[in-house]
């Protein structure tokens, strides 16, 4: 059970909500509407004012941040933690989990070692064998098994390269993705939810007191009144 620090706002986010406040004061200067920073009130007195406004200004965003708790609530159910930990384990599907992903893994980082432990000891065998009777064919033989092995390695890290390759172009396509939720498939419900209320508590709440604050900086408090709450589109 969460304590609450203000009306529609847990503990756990309130860090969340000064450092959302503490960047919109630092970019202040860049929006005309806020240009008054600093001659009719200091960033100090504007930030110690909205955190003492908390919970008036988080009303401004309630509607998208009860759908982000929600969301973030259910991922740490049991069904959503075993998901989410699929997922950072680098299963494209979750149902498909298993162990069979961790001999593969095993395999593939194990054979080239072997291999080329193997060429190497066939290879430097074979090599004094044939120093010492050059006529012994078993010299010849672990020669060729070394050669073999060493053909077995050199495949093995062919493999291992093309697949870290193709794991970094993979993650380079997901980041994209969730950097960019338009240009294609979110990269997950939560990262949207968490967007979808920075960008509400923002916009709603945090700028419109600010706006307020500089209009009347003589008042004990800004006259602001949140906007009409709306369902979010996510």
């Amino acid at each position: 059970m969460h304590m609450n620090v203000a009306p529609h706002l847990l503990t756990e986010d309130r860090a969340e909500y000064e450092r959302i406040l503490d960047d919109a004061l630092r970019n202040a200067h860049d929006r005309p509407d806020l240009a008054e920073i600093g001659k009719r009130l200091t960033i100090a007195q504007l930030r110690a004012m909205a955190l003492s406004a908390t919970a008036l200004i988080t009303t401004a965003a309630a509607v998208e941040y009860d759908h982000f708790v929600k969301v973030r609530e259910e991922g740490r159910s049991p069904a959503g933690a075993r998901v989410m930990g699929a997922v950072l384990a680098g299963d494209g599907d979750p149902g498909t989990s298993g162990p069979g992903a961790g001999i593969v893994a095993i395999v593939t980082v194990l054979a080239p070692v072997l291999a080329g432990a193997a060429a190497l000891i066939f290879l430097l065998v074979g090599a004094v064998l044939k120093v010492l009777d050059p006529a012994l064919a078993f010299a010849d033989t672990l020669l060729t098994a070394g050669w073999f092995f060493g053909a077995v390695a050199a495949a093995g890290l062919l493999c291992a390269a093309v697949g870290i390759l193709v794991t970094a172009l993979r993650n380079g396509a997901t980041d994209t993705a969730a950097d960019d939720p338009g240009g294609g498939e979110p990269a997950d419900e939560l990262s949207l939810a968490r967007a979808a209320w920075r960008r509400a508590l923002l916009e709603r709440g945090i700028l419109p007191f600010l706006r307020d604050a500089l209009a009347d900086p003589d008042a004990a408090h800004p006259t602001f009144s949140p906007p009409q709450q709306r369902t979010p589109r996510i």
